[in-house]
């Protein structure tokens, strides 16, 4: 009963990978598309909207203690595994949550298992590339964007046919399910890491407890992760909230503003393994992000639904390649700046909304997006002091 009718090792487990990447998209665009929804059912109001992210982001940086210790016990497949099935029960705990406060405690426990899910899958991406020297990250990151344009694509149907959040995250869960079904034959078993050379640029002071300090180099990539994260989640957490109530969009048509940002990122990370040949990671990083800025700015000073629509689509190809990007540059600076980099993503994608939130609530989501404009603008600037690759030929 083999999941994988493939005999390329490497390919068998980089659709394993990649379904996990698929999973957390999923998962996480899933509850995100119906904001509204929630909202509206619980009655909160724009700061409360923002609290409830918030409740993801103390679960995220709460799972950062844990994730090493759980690594460590359980290998990176059987965590990754583990959080992708916690993370659809959490689901459906959301669409049953009888008030508030339970909201905010599921949301909690969300950002926990998102943290080791997170990390996990990337050390499985890491070393799938370490193995077999061939480059993929880009390709499975694009999967996590195919994860989120499935998810909204549901959540557009479902909405037609439904109002019904609970029968929207059941049908959601079941697709979970089929894809940790898919990963759990296919994952990397995990191996006593080789010793590690350290770069220049990974140079890293230990200290007498045995932690060890960050470079500044690593500094610059968890900024740029962060910040970037924070530019990819805002748009799952808040285009279909900006375009149902700010752009007048009807509430079928609000979900598709998770549905272009998360199509133009896919159609961009098929692509980005060749850009990062042909120009170099700076490059692309430097002028992607840059494009996003420029294309969420063009949004929100013009107004309507088609402008919000288009300076999403930018911002989805100007984010494609960044977060693959880093992970790539952390993953040569050792395991332990991989594990902080993407720590720093995940606290970025789910503890930098809620600001948006606040700034909503006090303010408008108009000023709450133009922080996502500025957001980008760092990652341009963090990308000028990180160590790339230097581009071959």
């Amino acid at each position: 009963m083999r999941v994988f009718p493939v005999r390329d090792p490497f390919q068998r487990s980089q659709v394993a990978i990649a379904a996990l990447f698929c999973a957390l998209g999923f998962q996480y665009a899933t509850w995100a598309s119906r904001i509204p929804a929630i909202k509206a059912d619980l009655g909160l109001t724009a700061a409360e909207v923002g609290v409830l992210l918030m409740a993801a982001g103390i679960g995220a940086v709460a799972s950062f203690p844990l994730v090493p210790l759980l690594m460590k016990r359980l290998g990176s497949a059987r965590l990754a595994l583990l959080s992708a099935l916690c993370l659809t029960l959490l689901l459906l705990a959301l669409a049953l949550a009888p008030d508030y406060p339970v909201a905010l405690l599921v949301m909690v426990a969300d950002g926990v298992f998102v943290g080791c899910l997170n990390v996990a899958m990337n050390a499985q991406g890491t070393a799938l590339e370490t193995r077999y020297t061939r480059n993929t990250m880009a390709r499975l990151h694009a999967t996590f964007s195919a994860g989120s344009l499935l998810a909204a694509l549901l959540a557009s149907g479902m909405n037609a046919a439904t109002s019904s959040v609970a029968a929207h995250f059941g049908v959601a869960a079941v697709v979970l399910v089929l894809l940790a079904a898919l990963a759990r034959t296919g994952l990397l078993q995990d191996e006593a890491p080789a010793a590690e050379q350290e770069t220049e640029g990974a140079k890293e002071r230990r200290s007498r407890a045995g932690w060890t300090l960050p470079s500044r180099v690593t500094l610059w990539m968890c900024c740029a992760m962060a910040f970037g994260t924070v530019t990819e989640g805002a748009m799952n957490d808040w285009s279909a909230l900006y375009l149902r109530e700010v752009a007048k969009a009807t509430a079928e048509l609000a979900p598709m503003g998770i549905a272009v940002f998360s199509g133009m990122m896919v159609l961009a990370r098929l692509f980005a393994d060749g850009w990062r040949s042909r120009w170099g990671d700076g490059r692309v990083v430097l002028f992607g992000s840059a494009l996003a800025a420029a294309g969420l700015a063009f949004a929100l000073l013009t107004g309507g639904v088609v402008a919000a629509l288009i300076g999403f689509a930018c911002v989805g190809l100007g984010c494609a390649a960044v977060t693959p990007c880093v992970y790539v540059a952390a993953a040569k600076q050792g395991s332990e700046a991989l594990a902080l980099v993407a720590a720093m993503g995940t606290t970025g994608l789910l503890a930098g909304p809620p600001l948006i939130g606040f700034v909503a609530g006090s303010s408008s989501l108009v000023w709450g997006l133009a922080l996502v404009a500025a957001a980008a603008v760092v990652v341009s600037l963090c990308s000028t002091r990180i160590q790339w690759t230097p581009v071959s030929g």
